[in-house]
């Protein structure tokens, strides 16, 4: 072989051994991924499931920044306001995620869903919060409804049946008299952070006002100050002052709240259906309550125009940011299989939200009680400060914590909702 062919070849061989890594590196996908869940299970859960799919895919890796709720919150402003999204975080869906879809922040993921995997998506409501005129940034991985957890074991040491829990909301204080004539602490509330105040008031409005309250006041036919709305202040006032929250609830967390109840220090909370694995997370014994945790629907408000099976609820999700690379949203749907789904239920981590897995709930009364409720409510309710836009979502928590500190009136929490409304929503 001649000189020059020889070199022909050497320079040939450099050639394709540099296309080659050219192209690997080219290959190389790295997402960034946030999320909430900061405690086990559901923090290795993550990682497993990041890791399990690397193995599938070698040439992804993963960043991931694991906040705390409310840190988590600020700190994504912040990067949607620098126009630097994560490629994956966790999202409610709702009005917060479609102010980032106005924006150019998220994408579109309906070209991927359409078919098999939006089919497999049980609740239809839930993945519809993710989208907006036919497009979708995001799904649900977990879905249910907002209710009432309860301690069968301080019901039943209070003299209250602990099978037969109150329907009614004069039934409902009327428990609440029970327990804190027995000396139990009725209600958990981590009223610091506000958000799970906010569920209270909103239920009222739901019970009181029903579906069409709600949408007229936004789709400003009517006006968050009207009638429903303050009687939900009103009614809400009944409870705070029976004062039956923990001593300093105002300033305590939500971690505080369900360590209050894992450790069953109150009787009951009104939380969404990620509770119990808080709740044992948080307890000094890891445990949380057993089969002494009962769960039941929000109590029916007599006379109010809502119907008593109406829910307000939601669950966890997460959006895709603009910039995310293809392998974000394989890795999205990765999440919501069938196969990691039952796996994620088994450690209690999700109330699945797709189709074929019945047979889960069979031993599981909590679960089936939510999924029954979620499932068979005429009107379900994404929580006000994720169905509202971000301003007026913040007003409504702010609004109502001042109702909890005793520093506003029914009418004036009602207003400062409204002139948060007006401003954006008219």
């Amino acid at each position: 072989m001649s000189r020059n062919r020889v070199f022909f070849v050497i320079m040939l061989v450099a050639a394709l051994a540099l296309s080659v890594g050219l192209a690997s590196a080219q290959d190389s996908v790295t997402i960034r991924w946030w999320h909430i869940n900061t405690a086990d299970p559901g923090l290795t859960n993550w990682q497993n499931l990041a890791d399990a799919f690397v193995e599938m895919h070698p040439n992804v890796t993963f960043e991931i920044t694991v906040l705390e709720n409310e840190a988590f919150k600020q700190q994504l402003i912040t990067a949607m306001q620098a126009g630097d999204p994560p490629d994956l975080f966790q999202s409610w869906g709702g009005g917060v995620l479609r102010t980032f879809a106005e924006n150019g922040l998220v994408r579109d993921i309906s070209a991927q869903l359409e078919g098999e995997w939006k089919d497999s998506i049980a609740a239809q409501a839930a993945l519809d919060l993710y989208g907006q005129d036919g497009s979708y940034y995001g799904v649900p991985w977990t879905w249910g409804a907002v209710g009432m957890f309860y301690n069968k074991a301080l019901f039943a040491q209070a003299g209250l049946d602990p099978e037969a829990p109150p329907t009614t909301w004069d039934e409902f204080l009327a428990a609440v008299d029970t327990l804190k004539a027995a000396g139990i602490t009725p209600i958990s509330l981590g009223e610091g952070d506000k958000w799970p105040g906010h569920f209270w008031w909103v239920y009222l409005a739901i019970r009181l006002g029903g579906e069409e309250a709600f949408l007229k006041a936004y789709n400003r036919e009517g006006s968050f100050a009207d009638e429903p709305f303050v009687q939900a202040g009103e009614y809400l006032n009944q409870l705070i002052e029976k004062n039956p929250f923990p001593e300093g609830f105002l300033a305590m967390t939500y971690g505080d709240q369900e360590t209050v109840m894992g450790n069953g220090e109150a009787a009951m909370e009104l939380m969404g259906q990620w509770s119990p694995d808080v709740q044992r997370s948080n307890s000094e014994s890891g445990e949380g309550l057993g089969d002494n945790l009962g769960w039941f629907p929000f109590p029916v408000v007599e006379g109010g125009a809502g119907n008593p099976t109406d829910v307000l609820g939601g669950g966890d999700g997460f959006a895709v940011g603009i910039n995310a690379p293809d392998e974000t949203i394989e890795f999205l749907r990765f999440i919501t299989s069938e196969e990691n789904q039952r796996a994620m239920f088994a450690q209690n981590l999700v109330l699945p939200v797709v189709t074929g897995v019945d047979d889960l709930f069979v031993d599981a009364p909590v679960a089936a009680a939510i999924l029954n409720a979620r499932n068979n409510a005429p009107y379900f309710q994404l929580y006000y400060d994720q169905f509202l836009p971000p301003s007026v979502g913040i007003a409504v928590n702010d609004a109502v914590e001042t109702l909890f500190a005793g520093s506003a009136s029914p009418e004036d929490v009602a207003q400062a909702i409204e002139d948060a409304a007006s401003f954006e929503l008219d």
